[in-house]
């Protein structure tokens, strides 16, 4: 019976163990490498007016594609999200999608795009996402 109640005990706290931790860089097969796929998503309403495309088309020039030069994708997406006051907000979006093999050499770039975009455009924040990939270019 002890054991039976040992047994019980020990398999009920193993479910609340944090998971095991991922592995920070993927197994990849040749001819994919580790890489990091660094998302980010810049909403386009400020002060009650949407931000332009001529304005997003400066912005990425100016501020991201000296930064990553190499190439970067952008993808009109429809957003939301809940405003300090609580309310839930839609409006148009960029999402950003760049691919980087030098992380995280990236972290300063990426960090300097979202404080500008921020300052910029008057935005409280932006949504990034980052993630171990494989890649191949």
């Amino acid at each position: 019976m002890r054991k039976t109640v040992l047994a019980a005990a020990l398999l009920a706290l193993s479910a609340c163990a944090p998971p095991a931790p991922q592995s920070a860089a993927p197994t990849c097969v040749a001819p994919l490498a580790p890489a990091l796929q660094v998302d980010l998503y810049f909403g386009l309403v400020t002060k009650g007016r949407e931000i332009g495309e001529a304005a997003w088309a400066a912005f990425l020039g100016e501020e991201v594609t000296p930064r990553f030069p190499d190439g970067l994708s952008v993808i009109d997406v429809a957003g939301q999200y809940r405003t300090p006051a609580g309310r839930i907000t839609r409006e148009r979006s960029k999402l950003l999608i760049v691919v980087v093999l030098d992380a995280p050499a990236h972290l300063l770039k990426v960090q300097a795009i979202v404080d500008a975009y921020k300052r910029k455009f008057d935005q409280l924040s932006v949504l990034r996402v980052e993630r171990a990939i494989c890649a191949a270019f």
